[in-house]
């Protein structure tokens, strides 16, 4: 009897050890979801994805008194598809958005009745940031249903200051959460906000919209060049152009072919002998490609210092593409007629299509190019100039 007993306990003792194997190997990087909701007893807090598909829903938890959950949740690859992932807390109707940027963990203090509204979040700027987007969303909701109530307006005067606000907020994300930074999460997050059941940005067939749309593409294919929601961003921008260039031609040559490959976004401005010169031409050559004016304080001694760049690279294959946001054409061609590289004109200056969509809210702004039109870094992500362009040549 004892025999047999120890071997039963002996059998165990191998299932634990085995299956405790199995889960180690097996288990991959995880982030953590934890907080309270306080006056929550009993009901059920639902962890959902924002995945390109749709909500899926991924865990949930019936809460006790002291209204404490915490969920652990496997992460993204962190390779060359990662990129910033999207989830919401949900009971009944009232919702936490945050994004997880890497593994790091989430914290969330909320009272149930003022959930949506007056919730804490720790872990990342980005999941605040969502917060205050999302609570002037509330307010815009809050202020059209409260027109249905005013007995003093006619149903047109209704619409047109529904149109109105619905406008403001608009604006505000534009201003204030996507050209801030395109490339956060954010601005992202600001593209597909919702009125009802409705998009707030048409990509698909207001031009101003698509230039949001693609303006986040081209700084998420610098940060996120491989992953899922750039490839989706991108294609929304395409169609979009697509859709639009009828009703009004663009300067834009937007290649579905080459974007998908290299997210660079061609185009074409006049230079000093009115010739157009493109982007695409020089896609044998590294390209600095530079967004400037030559009115600046600061703009002589620059070009002494690209002067000094392109004599030691040039014979290399670099080339420099300067294009000049001056208001003064003739000033631009007094300045730049002695340059050796490309000097371009853009008489729209910065409300240029092309110059939004590349995010150029100052000036200078630069970027480089790789061989084959594909675009590496912006000024802002590059320490040494010299050694970037080395490593590219």
């Amino acid at each position: 009897m004892r025999g047999v007993i120890a071997m039963a306990l002996v059998v165990l003792l191998v299932c634990y050890l085995f299956l405790t194997m199995m889960s180690c190997t097996s288990s991959g990087p995880t982030f953590r979801v934890e907080g309270t909701v306080s006056d929550a007893a009993d009901s059920t807090l639902v962890l959902e994805a924002l995945t390109l598909s749709g909500v899926q829903p991924v865990d949930s938890v019936r809460l006790k008194a002291d209204g404490r959950f915490a969920f652990v949740v496997p992460a993204s690859p962190q390779d060359s598809t990662a990129s910033p992932e999207f989830y919401r807390l949900r009971i009944g109707r009232q919702v936490i958005n945050f994004v997880v940027d890497s593994l790091e963990d989430i914290r969330v203090e909320a009272p149930l009745r003022r959930m949506a509204t007056d919730y804490d979040i720790q872990g990342n700027e980005a999941s605040r940031t969502m917060k205050t987007m999302s609570q002037l969303n509330i307010q815009l909701q809050q202020q059209l249903a409260a027109l249905d109530t005013v007995g003093t307006l006619s149903a047109l005067e209704k619409i047109d200051r529904a149109k109105l606000l619905i406008s403001q907020y608009k604006q505000t994300l534009k201003s204030d959460f996507i050209l801030r930074d395109p490339s956060s999460s954010a601005a992202y997050f600001a593209l597909f906000q919702t009125i009802g059941s409705q998009m707030l940005f048409n990509p698909e067939d207001d031009r101003s919209d698509v230039q949001f749309f693609a303006a986040v593409a081209t700084q998420w294919d610098l940060r996120y060049p491989a992953a899922l929601r750039t490839e989706n961003l991108r294609n929304i921008a395409l169609r979009g152009l697509r859709n639009t260039r009828q009703s009004r031609p663009m300067e834009i040559q937007f290649d579905s072919d080459k974007v998908r490959e290299t997210g660079i976004i061609d185009f074409g401005f006049p230079d000093i002998r009115g010739r157009e010169r493109r982007l695409s031409e020089l896609k044998d050559n590294v390209v600095l490609l530079d967004f400037t004016a030559y009115a600046l304080p600061q703009s002589q001694q620059r070009n002494i210092l690209l002067r000094e760049l392109y004599a030691k690279y040039h014979s290399r294959g670099l080339e420099i593409m300067q294009v000049s946001l001056d208001a003064d054409e003739h000033y631009w061609k007094t300045m730049c007629e002695a340059l050796p590289w490309i000097c371009l004109h853009c008489a729209e200056g910065i409300n240029n299509d092309i110059v939004q969509l590349y995010g150029v809210s100052v000036l200078p702004t630069f970027f480089l190019v790789g061989r084959g039109s594909e675009l590496q870094a912006r000024d802002s992500q590059i320490e040494d100039l010299a050694k970037a362009i080395e490593a590219e040549l």
